[in-house]
């Protein structure tokens, strides 16, 4: 598994050693430990089902590959959009748990410019300001340049892919993972402000004269490649939270005082929720008007991305975990210590989760309404004041609940818990 760097840092967290023997545990005999293994549990069966889908995405963009037409395509599509639900979900594992954030960047990592990966079309592209790497089109090269570095691309395979990742030093240059894959099937979306989405046609993929765009059994091997190297990095990931190991990750964990097990958990809630959620997913595209910064912006599917999201904070408090198959993991909770503490907390945490969650399926339902539905990038829109509201509302109710995360922290002896802002003030 190749490193990548974290698009978040780790704040200092301190831990009040002289509160911790005042703590008393007592909710229906919950232990710190007991919540640290469910937590890992949850974690491993999340992953276990990132990982099924996206075999399941591997598998239909085979058959696209094979037989490219416009049922093989929306297939595929939808086999990508059913795999960033419980992918989604996992992204509370980050910030506190190194190893999810140390492999992260080259799974999820967004904004991209895609002009790296493939053709774009429109003179309005917008690329990160001096990336020498914005229009080195990976598909149609033999090889690139980029930084001053010369890399031979002409064998596209998941190891070629993950060395490109981030060449050259910048974060937008991403030739890996979901949404790598996710432009490799939807295209540009060339509808600004306006409805629609990504509308590459599956003659992108096909051979001969029907070919559309040039270098399609290139496209095709690129597209394999990428869903290919996404089994194996959430391959790696899921042994990284299997039980009965002496050697991952979740030993690690469980091998920690789980005071700093605690910590972590929490400070992954608090930091999804402010810094990466309400921040650089909400915040920042809301504040610019720019659609290239909405999370999945060539699918149109970033109000599930933000639902999900939040469905992952409110999953580790609550210890409740509703799997891809239906079944539900529950067990011990955040929210049994935090009870055990101060009740009125626990209460008020629980509603500001719920409350969050109503704001952001508001975002949800507006953007899959069955008539003038309003995506994301709509209500990004300058003067959209009633899109502006809904997001507004949404950054607002997460910034609530990580005030309480906070709260809930300090009542388990956490102190100056300080959840990542990713630099934005609120």
């Amino acid at each position: 598994m190749p490193p990548m760097t974290s698009r978040l840092h780790l704040a200092p967290l301190v831990i009040s050693l002289a509160s911790l023997s005042s703590l008393s545990f007592a909710q229906d005999d919950v232990s710190p430990q007991a919540v640290v293994e469910h937590y890992a549990d949850i974690a491993h069966a999340n992953y276990q089902d990132a990982l099924v889908t996206a075999k399941e995405l591997d598998q239909a963009t085979d058959a696209f590959i094979d037989d490219p037409n416009a049922e093989t395509l929306k297939a595929a599509k939808q086999a990508w959009l059913a795999s960033r639900v419980p992918y989604q979900q996992t992204e509370v594992f980050r910030f506190g748990n190194p190893v999810v954030d140390d492999w992260e960047g080259q799974v999820n990592a967004w904004p991209l410019d895609e002009g790296m990966i493939d053709y774009v079309e429109g003179d309005d592209y917008q690329h990160e300001l001096g990336n020498q790497g914005a229009k080195a089109n990976i598909i149609a090269s033999s090889e690139i340049n980029v930084g001053g570095q010369t890399v031979d691309v002409s064998d596209l395979t998941p190891e070629l892919l993950a060395d490109l990742n981030e060449i050259g030093g910048s974060e937008a240059n991403v030739a890996t993972g979901y949404h790598a894959v996710e432009f490799l099937l939807w295209g540009q979306d060339l509808h600004g402000f306006e409805a629609g989405s990504g509308e590459r046609p599956p003659s992108d993929y096909q051979t001969g004269d029907d070919c559309t765009g040039g270098n399609c059994e290139r496209r095709a091997a690129y597209l394999d490649a990428a869903t290919d190297l996404l089994v194996e990095d959430l391959e790696w990931m899921t042994q990284q939270w299997a039980p009965n190991q002496d050697d991952n990750y979740r030993a690690e964990l469980l091998a920690l005082d789980p005071q700093e097990s605690l910590k972590r958990m929490l400070f992954g809630m608090g930091s999804l929720s402010l810094g990466e959620l309400a921040g650089e997913r909400m915040k920042v595209a809301l504040e610019a008007n720019s659609f290239e910064d909405e999370h999945s912006c060539f699918s149109d599917n970033t109000h599930n991305d933000h639902y999900y999201n939040g469905m992952g904070i409110r999953n580790v408090y609550t210890g409740s975990y509703e799997r891809v198959d239906g079944e539900t993991l529950e067990g011990p909770a955040l929210a049994d210590l935090v009870t055990s503490q101060n009740p009125e907390l626990d209460n008020t945490l629980r509603q500001q989760l719920e409350d969050s969650m109503a704001a952001l399926d508001t975002l949800k339902q507006t953007a899959e309404a069955g008539q003038d539905p309003m995506t994301f990038d709509m209500m990004i829109a300058p003067g959209n004041s009633e899109g502006s509201e809904m997001i507004n509302g949404a950054i607002l109710a997460l910034m609530e609940q990580t005030g309480s995360i906070e709260q809930a922290a300090g009542k388990l002896g956490i102190e100056s818990l300080e959840p990542d802002t990713a630099g934005h003030a609120f």
